[in-house]
């Protein structure tokens, strides 16, 4: 899509009383005149791609022209996802049936799809792994995942009989250990780090950013659903900052536990960034990925692939106090691949 379809399409698809409620938030922050906000967020959205939840979200209004051309928001995501990714070959990646079945050697766990056609083997499944994830084969954000515990249900018969409701579009997985060192930060849930790849038109692979995603309370680490995200040194696998939620609260140790964020360093690191550049040769027809890895003590693992990476979570104001995006990184990749 380009840069004009995509504006006429926000235009056309836009909730105008959500915005209307982030001028009059940032009017009240600024003392700046709604319609001064106003105009500056049409700017900033015919300039950068950036629409008025980026701008608020990103702090643009206290950002230079300069500062504000570093951002990936969420006009340019979508333009480099249109780049990277053949849609005719999104869905190895989105559904997660089949992303497993293609992935198969990164996984490091048993799992097995809800079919309808094959009760013996989840039955089967069933009776080695008494507690596992439930995960619905499409979705994002970690929505409609459940930890299932099949003690809660007579027999595995009832069990198979309740899951059988949501089949063909569920998958089960053996729960993943994770590495004690990662396990003592929040032990709750899967704390896996999302790992941004580029596959340039040589075939070079290129590790883009890593962000640390942690559990706080829920049995999933995704940030718009109750987890926190703390920045990264890609090179060394190194937590740089403090760990961010959704309300804005900022943490150097974990609330739950006390045990520290900020200095985290991974375990394995470098097989890692190994692991991902490899998976991203896997369907070289989509080359922008965001990669959810699980750190283990037989070393890290794939959770799932995005194909939609996102945007947000890897440059909020308050991890980037030189108010410089990742949008450079990017740009010197395609200087380097000379697109």
């Amino acid at each position: 899509m380009g840069k004009a379809s995509y504006l006429v399409q926000r235009v056309l698809r836009m909730n105008y009383k959500a915005m209307l409620d982030k001028i009059s938030s940032i009017h009240a922050k600024t003392g700046r005149s709604r319609l001064a906000v106003f105009r500056d967020m049409k700017d900033c959205a015919v300039k950068y791609g950036a629409g008025y939840m980026d701008y608020d979200l990103f702090e643009m209004y206290n950002l230079t022209p300069e500062q504000r051309d570093t951002y990936l928001t969420r006009g340019r995501n979508n333009e480099l996802v249109a780049r990277y990714n053949d849609r005719a070959h999104m869905d190895q990646l989105g559904d997660k049936i089949k992303f497993n079945t293609r992935f198969a050697p990164f996984l490091r766990r048993e799992w097995v799809p809800v079919t309808g056609d094959n009760r013996e083997q989840v039955l089967a499944f069933l009776e080695r792994h008494p507690v596992f994830m439930a995960k619905p084969s499409q979705g994002s954000c970690g929505w409609g995942i459940e930890r299932v515990d099949g003690g809660d249900y007579p027999s595995r018969e009832a069990l198979y009989s309740h899951l059988l409701k949501r089949a063909p579009l569920l998958e089960l997985e053996e729960i993943i250990v994770q590495h004690p060192l990662v396990a003592a930060i929040y032990p709750g849930a899967i704390n896996t780090v999302r790992m941004v790849t580029i596959r340039g038109k040589s075939g070079r692979v290129y590790l883009v950013t890593a962000m640390f995603r942690i559990g706080n309370g829920k049995y999933v680490d995704n940030f718009n659903s109750g987890g926190m995200v703390a920045p990264m040194n890609p090179q060394t696998g190194t937590v740089i900052d403090r760990a961010l939620d959704k309300q804005k609260n900022l943490y150097v140790n974990h609330p739950a536990t006390g045990t520290p964020i900020q200095g985290f360093v991974f375990p394995d690191w470098d097989r890692a960034v190994a692991l991902v550049k490899e998976a991203a040769q896997v369907v070289p027809e989509v080359g922008y990925v965001g990669w959810d890895v699980c750190f283990t003590p037989q070393g890290p693992c794939l959770v799932e692939g995005n194909q939609f990476p996102g945007h947000d979570i890897y440059q909020l104001p308050v991890h980037t106090p030189d108010k410089i995006g990742i949008m450079p990184r990017f740009r010197a990749i395609e200087a380097e691949e000379g697109e």
